[in-house]
């Protein structure tokens, strides 16, 4: 772990300097970790709208962005909330992008935010768990709960004519989340699942856990675990033994590591992550590549919405009181009122700023649900010549 990275940095997004009428937004992610591939893209995306918002010069009172980034390590929950909590003590920040992973989220929300009525909107934590915390409001996701992406992985997997997989997880609440989900929905649909075993990161071999997979068989291998981590570690455990020829990568596997560190030899398989298409998706992406990142990055759309929704709220709530602005967040992203997409936010503050209401659409066309959770559509990809290529929307 790189201990450096577990101080915020601030950085001002506006030129000048930080004064008392600029907004500080906090982007708790794993910078360092078992998901750090997919940091940078992440990051980008929340800053991205923290930008756009920031040079309108149309949020409050022409109040300035600053992005206070933080390493929330994604697994370590000790460190996340040291990173949540100074933000909120220190960095006074008026809302907080993250976290990143699901154990870490809950472990900040329950310790330093809820306690400190500080706004939290996840671009990336999915467990089912997150459902019933009780967040006061505080609390909200653009990306979907693995409840249902336990049903889209079925569908899939049984669409490929594959009835029966063996199942690995990282030993956390995503990775069991996850498989709980998936497992009870793949056998409601006469699917077979011949083993379900977790696996800790940060091991060294994994050839256990990869024989144990390999004696219970099964005609794929479903890994809920993380791409820099010991998702890795099982997945390269189980193409060095043969034990497996098809994979099945849910979002945590699904990064620009899996290409550069594996590429080819998992061509064929095929998995699952939070996305969408469709006018907002196109506007973001473009935008990203103008910018200089990936769009299509996991992730990177959900970053952007997170912070629009934060900013957005705050103009309709005409307060940067995380108690106050709370209360906007569901309004803004289900409407009735204008569709706002990604790159369309000085538009959306204009609106608001007359007293019209917004339906915010974004990046991943963004619909909460519930406690304020995303219903979410995913994009189906399949790995063909190395490389990640999207099949289709679901």
């Amino acid at each position: 772990m790189k201990n450096l990275l577990l101080a915020s940095t601030a950085v001002l997004l506006a030129a000048g300097a930080a004064n008392a009428a600029d907004v500080k937004i906090g982007i708790s992610i794993g910078f360092t970790g078992p998901l750090e591939s997919m940091a940078p893209d992440m990051a980008k995306g929340a800053e991205m709208a923290m930008k756009e918002v920031s040079d309108s010069g149309k949020l409050l009172g022409g109040d300035k962005v600053i992005s206070v980034r933080g390493d929330s390590t994604c697994i370590d929950a000790a460190a996340a909330t040291a990173t949540v909590t100074k933000m909120i003590t220190s960095e006074k920040v008026d809302g907080i992008v993250g976290g990143e992973c699901s154990g870490e989220t809950i472990a900040s929300l329950n310790n330093v935010a809820i306690p400190n009525g500080m706004v939290m909107i996840s671009p990336s934590a999915t467990s089912p768990a997150l459902t019933t915390i009780d967040d006061k409001g505080l609390f909200f996701r653009t990306a979907p709960s693995d409840a249902r992406q336990g049903e889209v992985m079925t569908d899939e997997i049984l669409e490929h004519g594959i009835k029966s997989v063996a199942v690995t997880y990282t030993n956390n609440d995503y990775g069991k989340g996850l498989a709980d989900s998936f497992v009870e929905a793949f056998k409601k649909k006469g699917g077979t699942v011949t083993i379900t075993a977790a696996h800790d990161d940060g091991k060294p071999d994994y050839s256990a856990e990869v024989g144990a997979l390999a004696s219970a068989g099964g005609q794929a291998l479903v890994i809920a675990g993380y791409v820099d981590q010991g998702g890795a570690g099982i997945l390269r455990g189980a193409l060095d033994t043969g034990a497996f020829s098809t994979f099945v990568f849910p979002d945590g596997m699904v990064g620009g590591s899996l290409e550069k560190n594996f590429g080819k030899e998992v061509n064929g398989s095929f998995g699952q992550v939070p996305s969408s298409e469709g006018e907002g998706h196109d506007k973001f992406v473009a935008a990203a590549k103008a910018a200089g990142f990936d769009g299509n990055g996991t992730y990177a759309g959900e970053s952007y919405d997170a912070a629009a929704l934060i900013l957005l709220a705050m103009q309709a709530a005409k307060s940067t009181d995380p108690k106050v602005y709370k209360d906007k967040v569901m309004e803004i992203a289900n409407g009735p009122g204008e569709k706002i997409y990604a790159g369309d936010l000085a538009k959306g503050l204009e609106l608001l700023a007359a007293g019209k209401p917004i339906d915010y659409e974004g990046a991943t066309a963004v619909h909460l649900i519930g406690p304020g959770e995303a219903s979410g559509s995913f994009r189906e990809i399949a790995i063909k010549d190395g490389k990640i290529e999207t099949v289709k929307f679901r």
